[in-house]
């Protein structure tokens, strides 16, 4: 019997090739479009709420694991949800990106950059939100 995973690569929905790890639960892919080097998905193999919270919990300790080797300072875990939040690949997944000291001017505000002037609370072009 199939996964939801695998027939979601069968059928195209799920266009992740180069596979770094797989188990019951979830896959891990390498990004097709990393923003980073270690940039990685972690792919539930089904759709349900128990498959994605394995994926984020292997995805933060896939990033400790990375400090504690010295691959990189720190890293973002984070997922798009719909269109409208930056969602491409209509398949959950869980993305793993490794942060490393100057890979931006200023990294305050983390996953807060994804609306243009809001990632950095401290910055004067800020504005709250109400």
């Amino acid at each position: 019997m199939s996964t939801n995973l695998e027939k979601a690569l069968i059928n195209g929905i799920a266009p992740w090739k180069e596979i770094e790890y797989r188990c019951e639960e979830f896959w891990i892919f390498c990004d097709g479009f990393p923003v980073t080097k270690g940039h990685l998905l972690f792919v539930p193999t089904q759709e349900s709420h128990v498959n994605l919270m394995a994926c984020y919990k292997a995805a933060y300790q896939w990033g400790i694991n990375g400090i504690s080797a010295n691959k990189w300072e720190g890293f973002n875990v984070g997922q798009n949800v719909g269109i409208t939040a930056g969602q491409t690949i209509m398949y959950p997944h869980v993305h793993m990106i490794p942060r490393r000291t100057d890979d931006m001017p200023d990294p305050r505000g983390g996953v807060r950059h994804v609306i243009p002037t809001q990632g950095n609370y401290k910055n004067e072009n800020y504005k709250l939100v109400s």
